[in-house]
């Protein structure tokens, strides 16, 4: 793809539904928006559209209260229908290179969610990136995603379809712009026992990042609260009443807040002096 937005590119990936791509792409657009950047979303999963309906939910509830809370420019990519494979991944470039054209110039981070399955738009999306985020739960099935390993020494024994598709995005980016993907392994759902999967998942980690040059970071644990949130799509960084919660909010809330935060951190994405000019934070810009 040689059109490309001015801003940085975050890509939630992973072959595999139920890892928290779609929460965890609406709350890092979010968090990057209070912080006074401009923010674009773009869902590329027809089936699921689960970032499509977050964000719908979110405006329906903002507008039911009457509530300001800042609202990313989001995108929602159907997959082409026609017949013929040629025409559709041609349609599915064109809905592509619309989008990012209107994109191009206003948002400071452009979050693309991508389906649990392999698309044209999947691959697309990929070769775009700058960060790459692959949320991965604490599990070696979940690991299978990324590399199949030795269950008795986390010894790599052979990619994944999935890894060999990123490859050949970043190789793909390297060609046209001579720059990097930024890959990072999120490990989700962390088990807080020191089991002996979670020692094995930890070294089959350590083995996959230091053969595919990846990072690996922490992620966030399994949470009532980003259940409670969807239908009024709401995140963790937003005022919360207790009409979402069921309740005051508790230290799961806190927590979780500062497991993003955390999250945030390691991905070492563009501050102000990198970016253009970065915008008031919208907490001290709101009336």
């Amino acid at each position: 793809m040689q059109q490309r937005a001015n801003a940085h590119v975050i890509v939630l990936g992973n072959e595999k539904g139920g890892s928290g791509k779609s929460t965890t792409a609406l709350h890092l657009a979010i968090f990057l928006a209070y912080e006074g950047f401009r923010v674009a979303t773009i869902d590329t999963d027809s089936r699921q559209q689960t970032l499509t309906t977050y964000v719908s939910n979110r405006r329906a509830w903002a507008g039911k209260q009457g509530i300001r809370v800042p609202q990313p420019a989001h995108f929602h990519l159907p997959q082409p229908r026609d017949d013929s494979r040629t025409v559709n991944d041609r349609m599915a470039f064109e809905m592509f290179r619309q989008a990012i054209g209107e994109i191009d110039g206003y948002a400071d981070f452009v979050i693309i969610d991508t389906p649990g399955f392999d698309t044209h738009l999947t691959r697309l999306a990929h070769s775009m990136a700058d960060t790459l985020i692959t949320p991965l739960n604490d599990s070696l099935i979940d690991l299978d995603v990324i590399a199949r390993v030795d269950p008795e020494t986390g010894n790599v024994r052979e990619l994944s379809h999935y890894s060999r598709l990123v490859q050949r995005a970043r190789s793909e980016r390297l060609n046209i712009d001579g720059r990097s993907i930024d890959w990072v392994l999120v490990r989700n759902r962390i088990s807080m026992l020191a089991s002996r999967n979670a020692r094995l998942v930890q070294t089959g980690l350590d083995n996959i990042s230091a053969r595919l040059g990846c990072r690996v970071a922490d992620g966030i644990a399994e949470r009532v609260i980003f259940r409670s949130l969807f239908p009024f799509g709401m995140t963790v960084f937003d005022p919360l009443s207790e009409d979402m919660l069921g309740g005051a909010p508790s230290m799961s809330h806190v927590a979780a807040r500062q497991e993003y935060r955390g999250l945030l951190e390691a991905l070492n994405l563009p501050r102000a002096g990198r970016m253009q000019a970065k915008r008031q934070p919208f907490a001290e810009s709101a009336a």
